[in-house]
This record gives C-alpha cells, sequence and structure tokens, in this order.
C-alpha cells in the first residue's frame, strides 16, 4: 500500500520527470554560454547512445516514469523534436520572422513508426542531425544569434534562447534514461 501524501507523490513524479529540473528562459546569455550549449548539443548524439547501449527490448520498452513515455518513445522524440528546432532555426535565419507551427509531441510518439523502427535509426539520425545543426550554431555571428521566429503557444523565440533550451531538453532526455537505469539496476 502507497501510504505517500498527494504533494509527496506530486514531488516524485517532478523529480521522475525533471530530473534535471525544468528548463527557465535566461534572462540574457552572454558568448561563453552560447558556446556551452553548441558544446551540448554537439555531444548530445554520443551521450544518448551511449546512455542506451545494451539495454534490450525489455529495458527499451519501460517506461522513464510511470505514466511517461518508454525508452524507445524517448528515443524517438529526441529526434523528433530536434529535427523540429533544426529547421526552425533555419528558418529564423532565412525569414523575417517566421511563424512556426507547433507539434502534439505525445501524437508524434504514439505514430506507428516509434513503436516499429529500432532506437538504432533515431540514434543514427540524431547523430548526422547534429553534425549539421551545431556546425550551423557554431558559425552564427551574434547578430544572427539575436534572431527569432514567433512560436504559436510560446512567442518569439531568440535564437541564443533556443540554442540553451535544446541543449538542456537533450540533457534531460539523457538523465531521464539515467534516472531509470540507476533505479532499475541495470
Amino acid at each position: 500500500m502507497d501510504t505517500r501524501t498527494d504533494p509527496e507523490r506530486q514531488a516524485m513524479t517532478h523529480s521522475l520527470s525533471y530530473p534535471i529540473g525544468r528548463w527557465a528562459p535566461p534572462d540574457q546569455l552572454t558568448g561563453r554560454d552560447i558556446d556551452a550549449a553548441v558544446a551540448r548539443i554537439a555531444a548530445l548524439p554520443g551521450r544518448l547512445r551511449s546512455t542506451v547501449q545494451g539495454l534490450d527490448p525489455g529495458q527499451l520498452a519501460t517506461p522513464y516514469r510511470p505514466g511517461g513515455w518508454t525508452v524507445h518513445q524517448l528515443v524517438h522524440h529526441v529526434a523528433d523534436s530536434h529535427i523540429n528546432a533544426y529547421v526552425r532555426v533555419k528558418l529564423a535565419l532565412t525569414d523575417e520572422e517566421p511563424r512556426i507551427t507547433a507539434y502534439d509531441q505525445d501524437a508524434w510518439a504514439s505514430l506507428l513508426d516509434v513503436d516499429v523502427v529500432p532506437v538504432t535509426v533515431s540514434l543514427d539520425l540524431v547523430e548526422a542531425l547534429h553534425a549539421r545543426w551545431s556546425t550551423l550554431l557554431g558559425s552564427l555571428t551574434p547578430a544572427q544569434w539575436g534572431r527569432h521566429y514567433l512560436h504559436p503557444e510560446n512567442g518569439r523565440q531568440r535564437l541564443d534562447a533556443v540554442a540553451h533550451h535544446y541543449a538542456w531538453h537533450g540533457d534531460h532526455h539523457v538523465a531521464q534514461i539515467s534516472a531509470l537505469i540507476q533505479r532499475s539496476g541495470w
């Protein structure tokens, strides 16, 4: 019998959902902050691959928290999310104040390709994508970092904050998987 109170259950769910905390948009980013974000984006493919390497199909089918996505879904989600982010960055660099579209992450995670395609496909995709994306980000001028796009739910998104957010996003999902592995003793 679970004797935890609602606040205790909520705190546990929050720590499982956000093991490194929620992302908070920075007030201001320095060149050093941006360089660190680009380095984390560049390093993500290797970190993600090494985190899931050796997991068997049953482990990949395990939700990272009760009611959460499976490890398999998380890996595919990172690929889906970062593809969208890469395209949004390119739009912001080539169009004036582009209005991007949002997508339903849960609906994407429930599509057939997520169920049947091995995680190695998305790991390879993230590796190739991040090679391009980190190269692009590493080439931006200070003026380009100030460009933005319009998100229908989140408003104006500056590219420096976008890079900071997606560096966190990759760390966030690696931490969710790592925490599951540690809790499960895998």
